[in-house]
């Protein structure tokens, strides 16, 4: 018992890594319908640039401060150049354009930093903590923990500020927001900039988790089963999405794998994630969508 809930509880843990990826992508869903593939290379990109001013001899703090200031700047130059001039085109258009986007980022983030693997220190031991019998990772302790602040303040920020009115305004029409003052542009542009901020966190703690290269962009596959769970609109949603993928897959391949062959941890998400289209389509969390014909 003591060794399933170990393989449990790390499982829920290493799902809360997976939900601050897909925490990006309901951000930009919910203000502007719009898929970001490109939140991946922008977990990439975040914690590229990071490693690198820390390797070129620039303190903690300040490199921190930088990618930061460099991650907003990438945000919100998205939004003008690619959202902006795409408004009310069809959703495949703007699907496209953040998966060409995708691509342009990785190539800039390889002519800036070079396409070598760097490792990250964040300065967090990795070495098991006993806790009753049970082995944890004080890493996925504190990514648990960042993930849980983040949250809250993206929670409050949304339910008790104008700002998170609006966005909720936009997300439910944006025509009639519109109608009655709401910006949609300054809205989309502070969306994109708390999706740049969640793409820095999510960049730090997984590159620290698995070193800075480039198939680091290929968590945004990952995120996929977590968003078809949890709803694309629902921030709790990505949460939960992330623990029920973490904890199924750690337990499939334990219980599962040797009965039926190894490698069910890759794939295992991806068929519940399926299940869950054929039994409810909106996710957990998600706002079924309401047509009148």
């Amino acid at each position: 018992m003591e060794f399933f809930f170990e393989v449990l509880i790390g499982g829920l843990l290493a799902g809360v890594m997976y939900s601050l990826v897909a925490i990006g992508f309901v951000l930009i869903y919910k203000a502007s319908g719009v898929f970001n593939f490109a939140q991946g290379a922008m977990v990439l990109f975040a914690a590229l640039t990071f490693v690198s001013l820390l390797e070129r001899g620039v303190p903690f703090w300040l490199a921190l401060l930088i990618t930061l200031a460099v991650m907003l700047a990438l945000a919100v130059g998205v939004e003008r150049l690619v959202l902006r001039p795409l408004v009310n085109r069809p959703p495949i258009t703007l699907f496209m354009a953040t998966l060409g986007l995708s691509y342009v980022i990785e190539g800039a983030a390889q002519a800036l930093w070079g396409a070598q693997v760097h490792g990250l220190d964040l300065g967090i031991s990795d070495e098991p903590l006993e806790l009753h019998g049970m082995l944890l990772s004080p890493f996925d302790l504190f990514a648990a923990a960042t993930a849980g602040v983040l949250v809250i303040g993206l929670s409050l920020g949304f339910n008790r500020t104008r700002m998170g009115l609006a966005l909720r305004a936009v997300a439910d029409d944006p025509l009639a927001a519109q109608a009655v003052g709401i910006r949609l542009q300054r809205v989309w542009v502070v969306v994109w900039a708390v999706a740049g901020f969640v793409g820095l966190v999510a960049g730090l703690l997984w590159g620290a988790r698995l070193g800075v290269q480039f198939s680091l962009s290929l968590i945004v596959l990952k995120a996929l089963p977590v968003l078809i769970i949890g709803g694309f609109t629902s921030i709790s949603g990505a949460i939960v999405g992330g623990l029920i993928i973490g904890a199924s897959e750690k337990l499939a391949e334990v219980y599962l794998g040797p009965v039926i062959g190894g490698g069910l941890e890759n794939w295992f998400p991806y068929a519940l994630a399926l299940l869950f289209l054929l039994v409810r389509p909106a996710g957990l969390f998600g706002e079924r969508a309401i047509e009148r014909v």
